[in-house]
């Protein structure tokens, strides 16, 4: 469970506090499943599981809604500070995230219905299934970084997203390399390169929930400097 920072006179305000992370927890629970459900469905062109998908992401979009209800409520009747504040603001914005994500896995479940009847190779798929493996490690990563308060967790996580786009761009040109050689490819390929920019996009928002990780700990943003500087320092 995440830590809730200092404790406060009033329990009933150590409740609140603690009420927006185990909301987090659960709608990154939802959101995990999500994207392995899209994945699944695109790679077995599942057509049933692609329709469960795309119903569950209400659930997620609510659970969004509900989290930023209570952010402002606190906010409004409590009127926090300093880390709390901090707290409150970082659920918003790492809910704001997973919302996405959640998009971005149904978009994913969407894509495999249009390529029904396509018979496709299962060497097509190899590289957005391994693509989404990478960003689902590290959607858990960036979670398991907000919930432990880890900074220096959210530091790896920050950059092992080069690693994400790296393989984006070589499944780019994987695919490309197949519509070129075959004209017939050009539909089922345009397919997966829309399919493989939701992991990509899906990184992003990993990134952006470990920099609000790190921000949630330390009172800093993780800037572009702070990444190098903990590159150097591994390399040295």
């Amino acid at each position: 469970m995440p830590t809730s920072g200092p404790e406060h006179i009033v329990s009933s305000y150590n409740d609140e506090l603690v009420a927006p992370a185990q909301s987090i927890a659960e709608m990154g629970g939802q959101v995990e499943v999500a994207i392995e459900n899209g994945t699944k469905s695109l790679l077995r062109l599942d057509r049933e599981l692609a329709d469960l998908t795309i119903i569950a992401d209400q659930r997620i979009d609510d659970m969004q809604r509900k989290i930023d209800d209570i952010a402002v409520s606190m906010i409004a009747r409590r009127q926090p500070m300093a880390s709390d504040l901090r707290a409150i603001i970082t659920a918003i914005h790492v809910a704001s995230d997973l919302e996405r994500v959640g998009d971005m896995a149904k978009q994913l479940a969407r894509r495999s219905l249009k390529l029904e009847g396509l018979n496709l190779q299962p060497t097509f798929y190899n590289g957005v299934k391994n693509m989404t493996n990478l960003v689902l490690r590290q959607i858990k990563d960036a979670l398991d970084s907000y919930s432990s308060r880890d900074s220096a967790g959210a530091i790896e996580v920050c950059n092992r997203d080069d690693e994400v786009d790296a393989m984006y761009t070589s499944l780019f040109r994987e695919l490309l390399t197949y519509m070129m050689e075959d004209p017939r490819n050009i539909t089922p390929c345009t397919h997966l390169l829309f399919c493989a920019k939701s992991p990509e996009r899906i990184g992003d928002h990993a990134t952006n929930i470990a920099e609000r990780a790190y921000y949630l700990q330390t009172g800093k943003q993780l800037t572009s400097e702070v990444v190098e500087l903990h590159r150097t320092q591994i390399k040295a």
